[in-house]
């Protein structure tokens, strides 16, 4: 008997446009694919038990679940049919093995979802799956979390100034129910209903701190009743213009002083690429003062509470910003990183050099074919930063290398 041609694609798949109303375009041996309004394509199995049509299995959704993968499934569920098994049974065991509460599978998913991932990514996820959606939906079957449940999480994240974080939350359920359709957990996506800009719109920031609020927010900072240390790390922070954890999480065993060099391996960068700084001299005073703070710990920022064989948390310095009071407003951290490109663009200094003391991947045409370095322009660059922050410290002026027309 020759073999029956496939009826779907790759191609036509993609094709597929959603409808007022959804629809379902046949494979072959019970497979088919139903497209929603909404576009989402969902694999279903149609098959009949003892003569008698059952309810369509979900298989999961079209790309999470690829077409090779679907027809796989329903051969082993037409398998089972021909045995006169119920594939409906076998996923109801399937699911009670598992748990069916959103805490017992969103940690077995969160586990999954982690292996291999960038440091970052990990810490973001695992810290808005265990304060946020653990606590608040954890103990709801996953079959029955509705829309507004996951609505308002959202709400209550955006009541404490947090919108990007509602809408990350928003993701991370939408792809764990996505990962318990593909497996037979769940047949519907409650947070696919949730419209990404109801919840919140990310907005890149653009806050750049003037050389007058560089010198108040440094020179509160001193001027603070907290550690010694942590006022280090601020000032560390913003001279060598790295992102925070790649900061708190720093060991020694990365710095060469004797070459002011500091190595980031790869699997603390967001990029997961190795990263050199260029430490300045000021830089490297402050780290030699921060040797007499370590108490012989591996972290350069090592917790104050308990034992020092762990850094401080990525939230430390928040807290440490947040408790001063500063007349500067509406700024984070983060735009530390910001304020330095937009400077050292201002003084004349090299673009790409500057991209590549950021850890920015250099975009475009130009990305592809420029390799360089920049490491002699990376250790200019470096110290007349941390010589612009200090005269600002000091209330002094710096002298830019060039006036630009």
């Amino acid at each position: 008997m020759p073999r029956q041609a496939a009826v779907l694609t790759d191609t036509k798949i993609k094709a597929l446009k959603p409808k007022a109303e959804r629809y379902r375009v046949s494979d072959f041996g019970g497979l088919l694919l139903e497209v929603m309004p909404s576009g989402s394509k969902i694999w279903r199995y149609r098959y009949q038990l003892h003569g008698v049509r059952q309810p369509a299995l979900t298989i999961g959704s079209y790309p999470e679940i690829s077409l090779a993968e679907a027809r796989t499934r329903r051969d082993a569920w037409g398998a089972m049919v021909a045995r006169g098994e119920s594939p409906k049974h076998a996923v109801q065991v399937a699911k009670a093995a598992m748990g069916n509460t959103v805490a017992t599978f969103g940690a077995q998913w969160l586990e999954e979802q982690v292996a291999g991932k960038s440091k970052s990514y990990v810490t973001t996820l695992r810290r808005l799956m265990t304060k946020d959606v653990f606590p608040a939906l954890g103990h709801i079957p996953l079959t029955q979390v509705k829309p507004a449940d996951i609505m308002a999480l959202c709400d209550k994240i955006k009541a404490r100034a947090a919108p990007k974080m509602a809408l990350l939350t928003r993701n991370a359920i939408r792809r764990m129910y996505d990962f318990a359709i593909a497996r037979q957990m769940a047949d519907t996506n409650p947070a696919q209903a949730l419209v990404a800009r109801f919840i919140a719109t990310e907005v890149s920031r653009t806050r750049v701190l003037d050389p007058l609020e560089i010198g108040l927010v440094l020179r509160a900072i001193y001027a603070s009743d907290i550690r010694r240390a942590l006022k280090l790390a601020l000032n560390l922070l913003f001279i060598t213009m790295v992102r925070k954890t790649e900061l708190t999480e720093a060991k020694w065993a990365e710095f060469n002083l004797d070459e002011a060099i500091w190595d980031i391996p790869a699997e603390r960068m967001k990029k997961d690429k190795p990263h050199r700084v260029y430490l300045s001299r000021q830089a490297m005073d402050m780290l030699k003062e921060l040797m007499t703070y370590a108490g012989g710990s591996e972290y350069v920022f090592p917790s104050s509470r308990g034992a020092c064989d762990r850094p401080i948390s990525s939230s430390t310095l928040n807290q440490a910003v947040r408790a001063l009071s500063i007349d500067v407003q509406h700024f984070v951290l983060h735009d530390f990183r910001r304020t330095a490109s937009t400077h050292l663009h201002e003084m004349g200094h090299p673009s790409d050099a500057i991209e590549r003391a950021l850890a920015h991947k250099i975009l475009g045409i130009k990305g592809v074919y420029n390799r360089a370095e920049y490491a002699q322009q990376r250790r200019t660059i470096l110290q007349a930063w941390a010589d612009f922050v200090q005269a600002q410290i000091e209330s002094g002026s710096v002298t830019p290398l060039f006036h630009v027309a």
